[in-house]
């Protein structure tokens, strides 16, 4: 049986068909060219550098491109990087199908689904709950199967709805403890929060940001499409349930600098933010642990401060959970 990207070990040389997720052109202090390139299949994904790289080779070997890789896997800073020793493109007639280079998300899309329509029926304003059906419905096939982002948290398939699952749960904790938040906004809030990220993103391979993704951004994405929900639903877009669940995805990024049109002005909103915020830094540290050996510390990890963390010589409950990525 062949093996996977990240089912080799370092020292190990491998000749193997992966997909590009990434690729960059930089240029050395000494005026040379280079591509970093991150490798991947659904395994996961791992770094190289393909050196005195020509401009045809940035174009050969893009984000998307389905490449045949003879290299060494090896350990650089504590972090796997894979030694180039040739590369080639995969054609399309040689039967490779983009899908199976794809990392996708430690729960089926039908548990995913059954999780979050179960959650809608939690929401008991009718204001609410049919803006949520209607956006669900509208966007079914994108939200069930997009990542939540291009590199720092969930960005896998289903990583889009996978997120959100696991926000609703830390949202019934919350709830149960604080009788006085508004369980129904709060669900809301979570399950419409990043569903703007389907215009923003471009899809599963070789995720990029769309034109709107750039300009405009998902908080602006899903606030629009929330008042063109209501208009369908002969709601009044001016009324105040929904300014309030415009108000939770407008603010949920927490402050102006961090992409935020407004800080929480809720208490459900500030609520959101922080378990929006508690989700992504707890799948980007249990990912980067997943990837370092015990007794030794993580990658620098760019969306935690560029911190490292630590992997302790025993870990049962790191050990036995389930491989994000």
């Amino acid at each position: 049986m062949f093996k996977k990207l990240l089912e080799y070990n370092d020292g190990e040389e491998m000749n193997i068909v992966v997909m590009l997720k990434e690729s960059v052109l930089k240029t050395s202090k000494n005026g040379k060219h280079y591509l970093i390139l991150n490798f991947t299949d659904s395994s996961g994904e791992i770094r190289g550098i393909y050196w005195d790289a020509t401009p045809q080779d940035a174009q050969n070997f893009s984000a998307g491109s389905i490449v045949e890789l003879n290299g060494k896997r090896e350990e650089y800073q504590d972090r796997p990087q894979i030694k180039i020793f040739s590369l080639r493109t995969v054609g399309e007639n040689e039967g490779y199908d983009l899908s199976q280079f794809v990392k996708t998300a430690p729960v089926k899309q039908k548990d995913l689904e059954e999780e979050i329509n179960k959650r809608v029926f939690e929401i008991l304003n009718p204001t609410w709950n049919r803006i949520v059906r209607y956006l669900l419905k509208k966007w079914h096939d994108k939200f069930f199967i997009y990542p939540a982002g291009k590199i720092n948290h969930h960005a896998v398939k289903n990583g889009l709805a996978f997120h959100t699952v696991s926000m609703l749960r830390d949202a019934e904790g919350i709830c149960n403890t604080y009788p006085q938040v508004d369980r129904s906004l709060l669900y809301a809030g979570c399950i419409v929060h990043d569903m703007g990220k389907v215009i923003e993103l471009s899809g599963v391979v070789a995720t990029k940001y769309t034109t709107e993704g750039n300009l405009i951004g998902h908080l602006v994405l899903i606030d629009e499409q929330i008042v063109l929900a209501a208009k369908e639903l002969n709601i009044n877009p001016h009324s105040e349930d929904v300014m309030l669940l415009r108000h939770m995805v407008l603010s949920h990024h927490g402050l102006p600098e961090y992409g935020a049109a407004k800080r929480p002005a809720l208490l459900e909103a500030e609520l959101l933010h922080k378990i929006d915020d508690l989700d992504a830094t707890v799948y980007a540290i249990t990912n980067a642990l997943q990837h370092t050996k015990p007794g030794h510390f993580t990658e620098f990890i760019a969306s935690q401060d560029n911190r490292r963390f630590y992997r302790p010589l025993k870990d049962d409950a790191l050990d036995q959970s389930e491989k994000l990525e």
